[in-house]
């Protein structure tokens, strides 16, 4: 069982570690806060401006390919011979953190990282992209074909620290670890994005479904 645990630190500071993540307490825990915050409901502070936040001792992970994910429609072949046509498609991949947030672009949350990587490293760090484009695609008679992309990928890890005007849950400072997970430019650490086309046999039922009138003898295409 995993949990996270609150604990006070310096009389008016809180460090909330997160065992999920195989963290241990850095130091003794003089007394347990129930009715303390969660990881959530910190960084949605720093994410309204509640809290004036800031990401500290940004240290960036090594870049690796996220997974491949469909990013055109799909073209079903209901010829007889190979059919081969150009297929646009697009990708857009943001950030989140290992709470699940979203880290958005333009958001203030993104905001405060890109300031503390951007110090710390001289280069941006940004929370989204975009990509879009074509390719040419050919799928054999019965088969159904798509494009699928991989965006390179970069953890960032840090502490998040809140500062309140008013105490707030008893303390004016809350620490919160936290590693955020987003894109990172092509070719960081070597790693480059990746665009393939993939196919596969049709099922039975859409198969059938090149019986109908519609599909009889043509190629079609089904929104991803």
């Amino acid at each position: 069982m995993t949990k996270n645990r609150t604990v006070r630190y310096g009389g008016r500071a809180l460090v909330l570690a997160a065992t999920a993540a195989g963290l241990a307490a850095a130091m003794t825990v003089p007394a347990a806060a129930a009715d303390g915050p969660d990881r959530k409901q910190l960084i949605a502070d720093c994410a309204s401006g509640e809290g004036k936040c800031s990401f500290n001792e940004p240290v960036l992970g090594t870049a690796y390919l996220g997974d491949f994910r469909q990013v055109s429609n799909s073209l079903y072949n209901c010829t007889t011979s190979p059919a081969t046509q150009s297929m646009g498609w697009s990708d857009t991949v943001g950030s989140t953190d290992t709470a699940g947030v979203s880290v958005t672009a333009g958001g203030k949350l993104a905001g405060i990282i890109d300031l503390s990587v951007t110090a710390q490293y001289s280069h941006t760090w940004s929370s989204s992209h975009t990509e879009n484009s074509s390719l040419n695609m050919t799928v054999q008679p019965g088969e159904v074909g798509w494009i699928s992309r991989a965006q390179v990928m970069q953890t960032v890890s840090g502490t998040w620290q809140t500062h309140y005007d008013s105490p707030k849950w008893g303390h004016y400072y809350w620490f919160v670890p936290d590693t955020v997970t987003g894109p990172a430019p092509n070719g960081t650490d070597g790693v480059s994005n990746a665009v393939v086309v993939k196919t596969r046999k049709m099922t039975a039922a859409e198969k059938a479904s090149c019986s109908a009138d519609a599909h009889q003898g043509k190629t079609f295409q089904r929104k991803r």
